[in-house]
């Protein structure tokens, strides 16, 4: 066990103690994230704008259980008001949600004056993310993949992986299906058609052997039933996009699947039909993507396409960030960025690009599987190198040292953070991103350490070895810290790797 430099603090919102498994009972995730806070010695701490939950309750008994479970938390000291903060206002009153209430809970969150906050309501995780801080404000399941990062490595849990499997194969009955049932009187008909079709899908098996999550695809040649009309063309369709299991990046996970699926059928654009429903997570993680609403289609489900390659006229108004989101995998790459070299030894590479096609693969793998943290789309990188002039919308290019010797892959920088040697100031930073342990981070921080969170875009379809890389004088050798290069040494990279230019904006 390791020994924390100071106490973390848990800000827990009472509505997570409301979460039922069929009685007034917390639900399991919750009750072992309890656990693990209590071995990690963190301190649990209940906000008093957070007590509105409980007044509210109806029901008695449950009104009851949530007096007394919040009698056994440490009360924030709230004396610190936001509404004295004209920093902290003009970010929180800027947009939507601007209920006082949330702005209030966030207060500590944004101030640093708590690590983490749990909490369920979706409008409180919508407004963290418009103000920078959604690494650290956390949902049930996805505090307990964070936390469980606290543990030693022989109590670590590691999370089942994803699996290609034939529609044929998945269980009708099963639970995801119920809400598609509902809202579509013909989905059984057009389950048993797909699956005497051969369709395949992507499915994550929770532990009790439930579908937590599952990805059906098609590739379309055609038309879309839509208002206004979308016109013929080659898209890639996401038929059901379902998670039920949240905390693991999974629906990150599949964004990212469709996108290599339509590059490798070199199609540009993807597009699914949904009934919005108020807090829709999956709008809310599409969006997050770049998808955006285009239309109606007959039945009333709003049509949501991305677009793989930018409108070169739109993206040049926009910051290189927003292209990376809006657009991905596409990017900015003009000389309006700089472009960094970041030296990674092969242990790190393999976790941080699970995707990577030279890496060793697993058992799990061999059998077509693949495993979920290291295969999204936003991820941390933790280094010793002083990286001062790094800004976000600048361009990172991983050299994987030791066996490749070679620049593998490609990203894009969202933000930085320098001087850290803090490793509970690490774990925040990275929370919902890192797919590191926290013996490895602590064991970093007895230096000074820079953290860096970016997109990844894309593997070079050529990664470039060392002696290519001095031959060709973009580097003299073998970088031993991050190290810039020239917008020319760029281009000649760029040329000789392959990167596909229809993806970039320059």
């Amino acid at each position: 066990m390791t020994e924390m430099s100071k106490a973390m603090r848990v800000l827990l919102d009472t509505d997570v103690l409301q979460q039922q498994n069929g009685d007034h009972v917390i639900s399991e995730n919750l009750r072992e994230i309890l656990k693990i806070i209590g071995k990690i010695n963190a301190e649990i701490i209940i906000h008093p704008v957070s007590f509105k939950n409980v007044e509210v309750q109806e029901d008695r008994a449950i009104k009851g259980y949530l007096d007394h479970e919040i009698k056994t938390y440490a009360i924030f000291d709230s004396s610190k008001d936001p509404n004295e903060d004209p920093e902290y206002l003009a970010l929180a009153k800027n947009g939507s949600e601007n209920n006082d209430d949330i702005n209030i809970i966030l207060y500590p969150v944004f101030k640093d004056l708590v690590d983490f906050l749990i909490t369920e309501n979706r409008s409180i995780h919508k407004k963290a993310s418009r103000m920078g801080i959604e690494d650290r404000v956390l949902l049930v399941d996805e505090a307990l993949r964070v936390f469980r990062g606290y543990l030693p490595k022989c109590e670590v849990f590691a999370p089942l992986p994803l699996k290609k499997e034939p529609v044929s194969n998945l269980n009708l009955d099963d639970p995801i299906f119920d809400t598609l049932k509902r809202d579509y009187p013909e989905f059984q008909y057009w389950f048993k058609k797909i699956s005497d079709e051969g369709r395949d899908s992507w499915v994550y098996y929770r532990n009790d052997g439930r579908i937590g999550a599952l990805l059906i695809y098609k590739v379309e040649d055609e038309p879309i039933d839509s208002n206004p009309p979308l016109k013929h063309k080659k898209r890639l369709k996401i038929s059901t996009l379902k998670v039920t299991h949240v905390g693991y990046k999974i629906g990150e996970l599949f964004i990212k699947l469709a996108v290599d699926i339509s590059l490798k059928n070199d199609i540009s654009e993807i597009y699914l039909t949904h009934f919005t429903e108020q807090e829709d997570r999956l709008v809310e993680l599409i969006t997050e993507y770049g998808f955006e609403r285009f239309g109606v289609n007959r039945r009333g489900e709003e049509i949501f396409i991305k677009k793989l390659i930018a409108d070169r006229d739109e993206a040049r108004s926009l910051p290189p960030i927003e292209i990376s989101k809006r657009f991905y995998p596409s990017f900015y790459d003009g000389e309006g960025v700089r472009k960094f070299v970041v030296p990674i030894r092969p242990e790190y590479h393999s976790k941080l690009f699970t995707d990577f096609s030279r890496r060793q693969t697993t058992l799990h793998e061999h059998f077509g599987e693949f495993i979920i943290e290291g295969n999204t789309i936003k991820k941390a990188y933790v280094t010793h190198s002083r990286i001062k002039r790094m800004k976000p919308g600048d361009i990172i290019l991983f050299y994987r040292s030791e066996d490749m010797q070679a620049i593998t892959s490609i990203g894009v920088v969202e933000s930085v953070h320098t001087e850290i040697d803090d490793g509970n100031q690490i774990v925040k930073l990275t929370g919902k991103r890192t797919v590191f342990s926290r013996d490895e981070i602590d064991e970093w921080v007895k230096k000074p350490v820079s953290v860096f969170l970016f997109r990844h875009h894309f593997h070079l379809k050529r990664p470039l070895r060392l002696d290519e890389l001095t031959v060709g004088q973009i580097l003299t050798a073998a970088p031993q810290s991050v190290t810039e290069i020239t917008p020319e040494s760029y281009k000649k990279l760029k040329d000789m790797s392959g990167i596909d230019g229809r993806f970039t904006i320059n």
